[in-house]
């Protein structure tokens, strides 16, 4: 098992790297910018797909957010990690998208290896069910508290990050997930049965 410390090297080894690729990516490199597509394409489109089941729509974000990429690389000041800047861009064109599109009733049904926070060990149908029960409790959030719960738990982004990424107030990342895991806290059991007691064998986030 890596320690914190191992973890947070390895964060900071891949915040240079992709720093070092985006300044590659402002000088018109396209290989670098390929290599942010790449790393960047599977997180964005699995958080994409949990507000929209339009695939069109999940590659359009995607398309926006790196278009925007690479004509902006030149003016990334680096007062946040490389990836919360993509994943500011990708958060407000998926907005916009939204906004320009009628909703849809659920959200798309993407295979991903980090359906649920805390990678304990499980059959498929049981990782499944588990995903669902979470995504419909996540579904009866407000929207600012869903997205909130999302960029913490699915992309791993902390309270400073996810504030630069919905420009608001670290104190305002805080309430919402406050109120947000008391309201999953009263909701979710109603929703669960059998996958209620399964998930409380889960290491859960603190």
């Amino acid at each position: 098992m890596k320690s914190t410390t191992d973890i947070a090297d390895t964060r900071t080894d891949a915040d240079a790297f992709e720093r070092d690729a985006l300044r590659a990516v402002a000088h018109g490199d396209r290989a670098a910018f390929e290599r942010l597509y790449l790393r960047h394409h599977a997180p964005l489109a699995r958080f994409i797909a949990r507000h929209t089941a339009r695939r069109d729509l999940i590659d359009e974000v995607i398309n926006d957010t790196f278009w925007i990429v690479w004509r902006k690389a030149g003016e990334f000041r680096g007062d946040s990690k490389v990836g919360t800047w993509i994943i500011g861009i990708a958060y407000r064109c998926m907005l916009k998208s939204l906004r320009s599109h009628a909703p849809v009733p659920e959200a798309a049904d993407i295979d991903t290896d980090d359906a649920l926070p805390g990678g304990a060990e499980s059959s498929e149908s049981e990782t499944r069910e588990l995903a669902d029960w979470v995504r419909r409790g996540l579904a009866l959030l407000p929207p600012e508290q869903r997205t909130t719960m999302e960029l913490a738990y699915y992309l791993g982004q902390s309270c400073e990050e996810i504030a630069a990424i919905m420009n608001c107030a670290t104190g305002t990342v805080k309430a919402r997930m406050f109120h947000a895991r008391l309201r999953l806290r009263n909701t979710l059991p109603a929703l669960g049965g059998d996958a209620a007691q399964a998930i409380d064998t889960r290491k859960q986030p603190s």
